[in-house]
């Protein structure tokens, strides 16, 4: 090509630069085959490096088919004689490109390539990428004229790269602050958190233009699993196992810190290999979950083997999204939350009405029969008044304990000790009424078969303390002591005040089905007793 046609091309070159779409795939394949028209060679490729770093993050490349890339593998990521573009940039020709020093080889099944024409893609004293071509036509090497040209169309490729860079990197950042603000509002209006994460895991594969994105974490006892997976092969992903030990998001679930590795599928990842082979992972982000300042999962973009490796910046908006998941299960687990003690809260109040209501009311009845049997003196009668008094009492009995089954948390979450400080607490604070709780931790041990019994009593008790006694103090005993002529514990069990309750000095309460003698104190049995009786 003379000078003059070449000149032309240029020309033409610019005005097709300027007036290219703002788009960074579509200017970096113009650029390359602008490139190889201007000067004849048989490959061309042009990369461009992710923000703030001096690696190749996007690779286009012309003369190779797709079949050819894949047998090579990674693309290059700017080692060698590209790196030597990037750290000194200025244009380089050569004519054996192995014999220079900066050389580091090819890949296997990388085609020969013997003359080399490099420059930097620049604008505004930065290195936006490389421009490169090889192979001049007819096994000639590259001119001055060449390298002239080149330099020209670098100028002007650098200047439409970095608008282009421009326009992608606002663009995103629109479409990222439009995803956040969907998730926030997906978030705020209560979406249930399965479809919320499902959203972040799109959102995010999305936005840095993966191929795949996951999240792994707990559900459960056992290893973690995919609870979300998104594009390439997500279904055959989802609830997958993935092990605590020997995989990537593991570790980033134990040390909390994100991973950025460029081929999953490389042993050297140390990545779980039937994961990284059904979704044919090749460079991947891993970032940590968070749930009330605990780790719990994570959230990883993954692209397919020989794919783009991603930069800070795609980091950086993944970490975004990992915390607005975050946010959605903080929302979910406080909604959890709410609703669990609305749920408490309703039982509490079905169960305080039908002890205050239904159960004084049987109390009362049975006191009437009790006494009407006392006085009656027809035999026949008084074993009928008899018996109705203990079937009503088993009826008593039989909806302490439906009342007790309503409130089924208190014990789940707490020892049988703590749950009676908390409940002496309680009644100290709604009463008025100041209460000390004496309880000993080997009798609260001994009585963890019993320990809802044991709370139901003593709730009863105060709210009897409350309700009947008038008193200003109370005491909560509970304690095991060892006897010389007996050869098992005592347990002592006592709600005492100073009040006017049953007993002027104290309620002493016993588990029917192994009292012994005067009813103050009781044996621990062998088995598991029965429900205790009513107690008002």
């Amino acid at each position: 090509m003379n000078r003059g046609d070449r000149a032309a091309k240029l020309l033409q070159a610019g005005m097709v630069l300027a007036a290219s779409e703002l788009s960074v795939p579509t200017v970096l394949q113009r650029i390359v085959e602008l490139a190889v028209e201007l000067t004849d060679p048989q490959y061309g490729a042009v990369g461009v490096l992710g923000s703030g770093e001096k690696r190749v993050a996007e690779f286009i490349t012309t003369g190779i088919s797709e079949q050819a890339r894949a047998l090579i593998g990674q693309t290059p990521t700017g080692r060698g004689i590209l790196g030597q573009l990037i750290d000194d940039p200025r244009p380089l020709r050569l004519s054996r490109v192995a014999e220079h020093a900066a050389s580091s080889g090819f890949p296997s099944n990388h085609p020969p390539m013997t003359t080399f024409l490099g420059a930097p893609l620049m604008a505004r004293g930065r290195v936006f990428g490389i421009i490169f071509l090889t192979e001049k036509s007819g096994g000639r090497e590259f001119t001055q004229a060449d390298e002239d040209a080149l330099v020209v169309l670098a100028a002007q490729a650098g200047v439409a790269l970095a608008n282009a860079k421009v326009f992608d990197e606002s663009d995103r950042r629109r479409r990222s602050l439009a995803a956040v603000r969907d998730l926030s509002d997906r978030i705020i209006s209560g979406e249930d958190t399965a479809l919320v994460l499902e959203t972040v895991a799109a959102n995010a594969r999305e936005l840095v233009h993966a191929d795949l994105s996951m999240i792994v974490g707990r559900q459960g006892p056992g290893a973690p699993a995919v609870m979300v997976a998104n594009g390439h092969a997500a279904e055959k992903l989802r609830r997958m196992k993935v092990p605590a030990h020997g995989s990537i998001s593991g570790e980033v679930m134990r040390t909390g810190r994100p991973m950025v590795v460029e081929d999953a599928s490389d042993e050297a990842a140390h990545a779980y290999e039937p994961l990284v082979s059904l979704g044919d992972m090749g460079p991947t982000i891993f970032v940590p979950l968070r749930l009330r300042g605990k780790v719990f999962g994570a959230l990883s973009v993954a692209n397919r083997r020989r794919g783009q490796v991603f930069t800070a910046d795609d980091l950086a908006l993944v970490q975004t999204f990992a915390n607005q998941a975050s946010v959605a299960l903080e929302n979910g687990s406080a909604k959890e939350d709410r609703e669990r003690l609305s749920l408490l809260d309703e039982r509490e109040r079905i169960g305080r009405e039908l002890h205050d209501g239904v159960i004084q009311s049987l109390f009362a009845v049975g006191l009437t029969l009790q006494g009407t049997a006392t006085a009656s003196t027809d035999e026949e009668t008084r074993r009928r008044l008899d018996g109705a008094g203990k079937e009503l009492n088993r009826a008593i009995v039989d909806l302490r304990n439906y009342i007790f089954g309503l409130r089924p948390a208190i014990l789940t979450h707490h020892q049988l000790d703590t749950a009676l400080r908390e409940l002496v607490q309680e009644f100290s604070k709604a009463s008025g009424v100041v209460t000390i709780a004496e309880i000993d931790a080997a009798a609260a041990a001994a009585l963890s078969d019993l320990s809802g019994d044991v709370v139901q009593l003593v709730r009863e008790a105060l709210a009897n303390v409350r309700r009947h006694a008038n008193a200003s103090t109370c005491r909560v005993s509970l304690r095991l002591d060892l006897e010389e002529d007996s050869e098992s514990p005592l347990l002592h069990f006592e709600v005492a005040d100073t009040g006017i309750g049953i007993s002027k000095e104290k309620q002493s309460f016993i588990f029917e089905p192994f009292s012994q003698g005067d009813g103050s104190h009781t044996r621990l049995p062998p088995q598991t007793p029965a429900s205790p009786p009513a107690i008002d």
